[in-house]
This record gives C-alpha cells, sequence and structure tokens, in this order.
C-alpha cells in the first residue's frame, strides 16, 4: 500500500521540498531505495551516496540538505532528526498492512481454569498459561509460550513464539518477548558450605514496566527475595543476561550478549555496547555510556562515556605488551629508586 508525501508529512510534521503528490509505499536504504521509496540520511559521511539515491523521497537534516539537496532528484523532508523520523514513517508504513492477529484460543492451547483471559487477546497453538495469570486486552501470546502461575501480562503486549514467563512475573503494556527469551528464572544464589553449595530459593519476581523490549533468547533472573525491577522504555538486545535482584532504570538500552551481574542498580537513559559486562552489587547513575566490550567492576557516579578495554592488537605485538604488564610493578619500584638515587645525589651536589 502506498501514501502520498503530502499525508505523510501531514501526519508527522517536517518541510516538505517538493511533489506533495508523489507517491511512496515503503521504506529502504539508500543504495537499495527505488522510485517508490522513501529513505533517509543520518550520516553527513554518505551525503555522496544520498545525492545519488534513487529514492523517490529523502528525510534529512537542513545541513544535509544544502548540499544533497543541489543534486538529488527526489523530493525531501528537511526534520531536525531524521532516524528518529524514519521510525516513524517506518511504523506508519506497517500500519497500513499489518499481520492482525486473531483474537481468541486456539483449540491447541492449556488455559487453567483460573487464568483470566481477555476476549481480544490471541493465545496461539501450544501456549500454556496456568492458574491465576493474566492476560490483558489486545495481547498476543504465539505459539508454544508459557505464563506460569499468577503471572501479568499487560495489554497490547507481544509474547514471539516459544517464549517464557514464569510464575509471578509481571510485564505492562505494549510490551515485546522475543522468541526464546526467558523471564523469571531462578537467580544465580547459592551459599556454601565446606566446598558444598547449598541451594537459596529465589522467591521474589520479575517486574517488567510499559514499553519494553526483550531480544531473542534474552534471561532475566527473578529475585532472590526483593524483585528484579525494569522500568518503562529499557530496550534489550539478543542474549543478555540480567542477574537477580537488578533494576534498570528506564528507556537505557543494551545491546546484544550485554552481561548484567545481580543486585546491580542502573540508572535511566544508559546505554551499553554489545557484550559490556557490568559486576553485581554496584550503582551506574543516569545517562552513562558504555561502549562495547566493556568491563564496568566499579560504580560509577558520574553521566558521560566510559571504556575499560585494551586496544586490539596483532598477537605478537599484545604477547609483548602482555609481558610489560606483568612486570609493570617491579617496574614501578625500580623506576621510584632510580628518582631516589637522582634525588640523592642532586641533593649531595
Amino acid at each position: 500500500m502506498s501514501t502520498r508525501l503530502g499525508e505523510l508529512v501531514e501526519r508527522l510534521g517536517g518541510q516538505l521540498i517538493g511533489d506533495p503528490n508523489t507517491e511512496v509505499s515503503g521504506v529502504a536504504p539508500l543504495a537499495d531505495a527505488g522510485v517508490s521509496h522513501i529513505s533517509y540520511l543520518s550520516n553527513s559521511k554518505l551525503r555522496a551516496q544520498a545525492a545519488q539515491s534513487g529514492a523517490a523521497a529523502m528525510i534529512l537534516s537542513a545541513a544535509d540538505d544544502e548540499i544533497v539537496g543541489a543534486t538529488f532528484q527526489g523530493a525531501r523532508i528537511v526534520v531536525k532528526n531524521p532516524h528518529v523520523y524514519f521510525a516513524y514513517a517506518a511504523q506508519y508504513f506497517a500500519s497500513l498492512d499489518p499481520i492482525v492477529a486473531p483474537a481468541g484460543i486456539d483449540p491447541s492451547a492449556s488455559v487453567a481454569p483460573t487464568a483470566r483471559v481477555d476476549p481480544s487477546a490471541h493465545i496461539g497453538p501450544q501456549v500454556t498459561i496456568e492458574a491465576g495469570a493474566v492476560i490483558g486486552a489486545n495481547a498476543i501470546i504465539d505459539a508454544g509460550s508459557f505464563v506460569g502461575r499468577d503471572a501479568v501480562i499487560g495489554e497490547g503486549t507481544h509474547l514471539f513464539a516459544n517464549a517464557t514467563f514464569h510464575a509471578r512475573c509481571q510485564i505492562g503494556k505494549r510490551g515485546i518477548i522475543h522468541s526464546g527469551a526467558v523471564i523469571g528464572t531462578d537467580g544465580f544464589g547459592f551459599a556454601n558450605e565446606g566446598g558444598v553449595y547449598i541451594k537459596i530459593p529465589q522467591t521474589g519476581r520479575v517486574i517488567i514496566g510499559d514499553d519494553v523490549d526483550i531480544g531473542a533468547n534474552t534471561t532475566v533472573d527473578r529475585g532472590a527475595m526483593a524483585d528484579t525491577i525494569i522500568e518503562d522504555g529499557v530496550k534489550l538486545d539478543n542474549l543478555i543476561q540480567i542477574g537477580h535482584n537488578c533494576h534498570i532504570g528506564a528507556h537505557t538500552a543494551m545491546a546484544g550478549c550485554v552481561g548484567v551481574a545481580g543486585s546491580a542498580t542502573i540508572g535511566k537513559y544508559c546505554t551499553f555496547g554489545g557484550a559490556a559486562m557490568v559486576s553485581g552489587h554496584i550503582t551506574i547513575v543516569d545517562k552513562v555510556y558504555v561502549t562495547a566490550g566493556s568491563l564496568v567492576a566499579n560504580s560509577i557516579k558520574e553521566p558521560g562515556q566510559y571504556t575499560g578495554f585494551y586496544p586490539i592488537a596483532k598477537n605478537s605485538d599484545w604477547e609483548k605488551n602482555a609481558v610489560l604488564l606483568r612486570n609493570l610493578t617491579s617496574m614501578r619500584e625500580k623506576i621510584r629508586a632510580l628518582e631516589k638515587a637522582v634525588k640523592a645525589l642532586t641533593e649531595q651536589k
């Protein structure tokens, strides 16, 4: 399905330069966009590519339009933040031809008599919903998913196929839990007696706010006694581990393979690059940006960007540097001794 550029701008705003009757049927990257697509430029390094793009229309900033607009053949929509505008445009095009899951419970699903499922919800094939669980209006529980006893799934939340949502956990409105994700696993809690590990029952819950996205095969542990908390708007990529009793602040985002150890508290509007690691029992304030592969071993008390990894090098160079690192303590002692000797010689003069 298509729409006129004029209609799109009426909905989303922006300054349209070009024919408002131009029809566009979807969004596409700069290199792939054709005469029926709208694309966007958010990286000024790609100006040359944007200028040669075959897109019917381009979303771009005023600064980029001054350069690109001279040669680009299509219409332009000038906005403050092209990336955000592109996201809203993509949402709009998706809404023109949505995949609508039918309301109702598939005959193969197992739904406990005491579970409460809103009539508008979709319960797919082979889904299991245990006693006391609550499934909100327009929620979608896809094939093979599991919702434990007394769990709560909020309005409009979508569990993709084979997602697991354990007992007493809760998620708010418009959430997304992708396939293979497991919410409410036992936290890693054990007491050690003479080398033998004694399991500590994990009796807390996982409480998730509104508009939270959780990627495929991500796991969130339930609390040991208190709850694990994930606030509104948090975005978790695939293959992330959130330990028990963690507290993740609103609108924080984590890329794939991030690991957060138990009882870590992370502020609002933070970002974590792929494979970043966070130690347990530490606190990170709001608006901290941790780069990919970094280890956060101690609390961070000031906003800003943090990096904690050794730059990659050829293996032979790395081995040489590793030798130097192992000898830093003895080198420091020798330097101090030399400083004392130089000082003594200087004083003698």
